[in-house]
């Protein structure tokens, strides 16, 4: 058993893909067309980490309800976690490339971490291991 898919709701597919394959180096793994329950046009698009087994359906908001949920997913709590094998250089890579972190990186008996925003405002640990201690 595991966990294949979680859904964040975003504004728009097109940017959404571009900010997790672009900016974070996600693989984009499906963008087929499909259709609501309704009969109504929609896409089925996929993304995941690189060698990961869990993807992110990217769902474009349809109607007022799932509009105002855009970045509220988990209520303004940090609801996904992204690790990483080297955090110093995802770090540098991702605020070169713009994205918005709202910590600075500190380091946690877990690992480095910093808080980040994705497209649509949700908030996002980026995990790293603990940094080797000198001496």
């Amino acid at each position: 058993m595991h966990l294949e898919l979680i859904t964040i709701i975003v504004e728009a597919y097109d940017s959404a893909i571009e900010f997790f394959v672009e900016t974070l180096g996600f693989d984009l793994v499906e963008d087929s067309p499909s259709l609501t329950d309704d009969g109504r046009v929609k896409r089925w698009v996929v993304v995941r980490p690189p060698a990961a087994t869990t993807g992110i359906l990217l769902a474009q908001a349809d109607g007022d309800r799932q509009h105002r949920t855009i970045g509220e997913q988990t209520a303004g709590r940090v609801g996904f976690f992204l690790r990483v094998a080297d955090f110093s250089e995802a770090y540098r890579r991702m605020v070169d490339a713009g994205v918005s972190f709202v910590t600075e990186p500190r380091t946690e008996p877990y690992g480095q971490v910093a808080v980040f925003l994705d497209i649509s405002g949700n908030r996002w640990d980026l995990l790293g291991p603990c940094e080797p201690e000198v001496g």
